[in-house]
């Protein structure tokens, strides 16, 4: 047998493992500076709750893992972390709003795979249920900047409204019924081109004087602004680019500036108002680092009552992981801060790495009884700063031998005076 991996999935190595969880820590340490709370639920989910009409749409649904338990029952693999907590609240109506919470796991997505796309992969998300205010949602795109400082990666954020795409659509003549279809196609612009759209809209049926004010519509050129400024000549009492005019009003609160992209569309069914992408700059990493929005209508949907907004907003820590190693050469394999060479001193030495251990010091021992050269060929192999010798003679004068194996630099020290310099 060929061992391999399933096709869309991947092994992460330990210093891969490092680099990856100094990431998540990242999101989260941003995520509770902006009082976001934790949750976590089941990687899979009846598959009716997958497949509501207001849960992700048919196109989504094409690319959901599907299965049955013992009992006959359908099932699937969730393929992101938004509907699973749509289905949290309305089952526990009693939540205090706003509810902000955080949830980073693993989804899972049966699609083509390509360059950073994944049929396994990790999402990080962001939601405030409970509130329709556009502070909420320009509150989401500083967060979203203050991780990428803290990763210290360049990012450009694009926002834009469903509501407006709809008005746009309404004043070009689209039917309603239509609407949906069309924003699919435009959601397709900045990866495949004018033409790609232009044919697809063809397909549907939609005219070609249509076709034209739409795309001179969502490819308004100039600051944002000036784009508010010229979309205002054509639709009048725009709801939708009345948000986005107030979303920018608050960013000048936190001196931050987004993109107004009038094509950003967001593939997904479930969004209602304002959405975000997050596109990094200067990278090989062309798909969006993290992307979300409004969507309004969901939990009411599953409650089968009342009005619950909300917005969020994911991050696709492969993605980013993919751009960082662009600029990071990977170089730490262990988080060990220690390592113990015992010299014929094993039950010493274990008494002096639970000490170590107990003041919060990763600490490694070497168990199988190797000689000092072959020790420190392990750890420089492992890249360990510090390595610890417990010898005899060091015991019996109550100092230890601690070499730094970045410098070489070696010194004799108490076990209390090497727990501080550690």
């Amino acid at each position: 047998m060929e061992l391999q991996l399933p096709k869309g999935t991947q092994d992460f190595s330990p210093e891969e493992k490092i680099a990856r969880d100094r990431i998540v820590n990242i999101l989260k340490e941003v995520f509770e500076l902006y009082g976001y709370a934790p949750l976590e639920t089941p990687v899979f989910e009846r598959y009716e709750v997958l497949a509501s009409k207001y849960a992700g749409g048919a196109e989504i649904l094409k690319e959901t893992f599907r299965l049955k338990d013992q009992g006959g029952r359908d099932l699937g693999l969730r393929y992101d972390l938004t509907v699973p907590m749509c289905r949290y609240i309305a089952m526990n109506p009693n939540i205090k709003m706003p509810f902000k919470r955080y949830q980073i796991g693993e989804v899972f997505r049966d699609g083509p795979v390509a360059s950073a796309r994944y049929r396994q992969f990790l999402q990080c998300d962001v939601d405030v249920i409970g509130s329709s205010s556009m502070a909420t949602d320009a509150e989401i795109v500083s967060l979203v900047y203050m991780v990428f400082c803290k990763l210290n990666l360049e990012v450009n954020i694009k926002v834009n409204s469903r509501k407006l795409l709809n008005d746009i659509l309404e004043y070009c003549g689209i039917e309603k019924e239509k609407q949906e279809a069309v924003i699919l196609s435009i959601d397709k612009l900045e990866k495949f081109g004018t033409d790609a759209v232009k044919n697809e809209l063809k397909e549907q049926r939609t005219d070609e004087k249509k076709i034209s004010t739409i795309l001179s519509l969502i490819t308004i050129k100039g600051s944002n602004e000036e784009k508010i400024s010229q979309l205002k000549k054509f639709l009048k009492n725009s709801e939708g680019l009345n948000e986005i005019e107030e979303i920018f009003s608050y960013l000048k609160n936190t001196n931050l500036e987004a993109d107004f992209d009038v094509s950003l569309a967001r593939g997904l069914a479930y969004y209602t108002g304002t959405v975000f992408e997050a596109i990094l700059k200067n990278s090989k990493v062309k798909s969006s680092a993290a992307g979300g929005g409004r969507y309004d209508n969901m939990i009411g949907s599953f409650l089968g009552k009342g009005s619950y907004p909300a917005v969020g907003i994911s991050f696709g820590v492969d993605r980013i992981y993919d751009a960082l190693m662009e600029k990071e050469q990977i170089t730490k394999k262990t988080n060990t801060k220690v390592y113990i060479i015992p010299i014929k001193t094993i039950n010493e030495s274990m008494k002096i790495a639970q000490q170590l251990r107990d003041a919060g010091i990763n600490t490694d021992i070497d168990s199988s009884d190797r000689g000092p050269s072959k020790n420190l060929e392990y750890a420089n192999s492992l890249g360990i700063p510090f390595v610890l010798f417990v010898g005899k003679k060091e015991l019996q004068e109550n100092k230890l031998k601690l070499r730094d194996m970045k410098t070489g630099e070696e010194e004799m020290a108490g076990l209390e005076d090497i727990k501080a310099k550690l």
